[in-house]
């Protein structure tokens, strides 16, 4: 297969790859192009080994963010320096948004999510609550205990990657939290007043969770625009995972004082 066969077959499967093209160096160089797979040995070549070397290895960084853009080197690849221009296109899965809990705001929650891209789980345990004629927006359905499903793909998580803890509910929210603190996804949060927050940090202190990963917990959830609606919070958590992933400073509700809802 040729380097855009490859690519297409990739991109049509939904499996992560990265395209690098030389855009700006000497003329023998330019236009050469390197794939690179997780997993898989790169494709191809921009003209010197250590330059291949250099550029999977920042190519994979950049495609776990889904980012695209031009990086600079020197011509076997050095730092720092602006001989060689290569452009680095990210082709991602969309991120994945895991739900938990299947109550009211689930629905609004997940219809903005699709919006934004996501591919959006919603997970319970009871399959009375749990099912597709609820939650016809999401991409799967499953009834299932939370820490269970993260069992199953919490390894497969990354950065770009959201859990969302509804369920008001300690025997469900407490082992989703744990099980989601062992991912390495880019957003947790969990949904309930400061009473219902702080109560449940304490059971996570008893489970042995340290304060800085009860730092990674965005609880309460959502960012302090007194959304009450079920739509109007699902925006509010929308909005902080935004802030979050970009960096920006917000009014998260876990970092105000008094009640939530005005």
């Amino acid at each position: 297969m040729t380097l855009y066969e490859t690519l297409q077959a990739a991109v049509r499967a939904e499996e992560p790859v990265a395209f690098a093209t030389v855009v700006d160096g000497p003329e023998d160089r330019m236009g050469r192009k390197l794939l690179v797979r997780p997993g898989a040995a790169p494709q191809g070549s921009l003209g010197h080994p250590d330059l291949d070397r250099v550029v999977a290895r920042d190519a994979l960084g950049e495609l776990e963010a889904g980012h695209t853009l031009t990086r600079h080197y020197g011509l076997e690849g050095q730092a720092r320096e602006e001989a060689v221009g290569v452009f680095i296109e990210s082709f991602a899965p969309p991120p994945h948004m895991l739900i938990f809990g299947a109550v009211d705001f689930t629905a609004a929650l997940a219809k903005v999510a699709k919006v934004l891209g996501y591919r959006v789980t919603v997970c319970d345990a009871r399959p009375v609550f749990a099912t597709t004629q609820r939650f016809p927006m999401a991409d799967e359905v499953v009834v299932d205990w939370p820490h269970r499903l993260l069992e199953k793909v919490g390894p497969g998580l990354g950065p770009r990657d959201v859990v969302c803890v509804l369920t008001h509910d300690p025997k469900f929210d407490v082992p989703a939290v744990i099980g989601a603190l062992r991912t390495r996804v880019g957003y947790l949060g969990a949904m309930g007043s400061r009473r219902t927050t702080e109560d449940r940090n304490e059971r996570l202190r008893v489970e042995g969770v340290a304060e800085s990963d009860l730092a990674r917990i965005m609880a309460p959830i959502g960012i302090d625009i007194g959304a009450r609606t079920p739509e109007e919070t699902a925006v509010s958590i929308c909005a902080e995972i935004i802030a979050l992933r970009t960096g920006r400073v917000v009014a998260s509700l876990r970092d105000a004082e008094g009640d939530i809802h005005a």
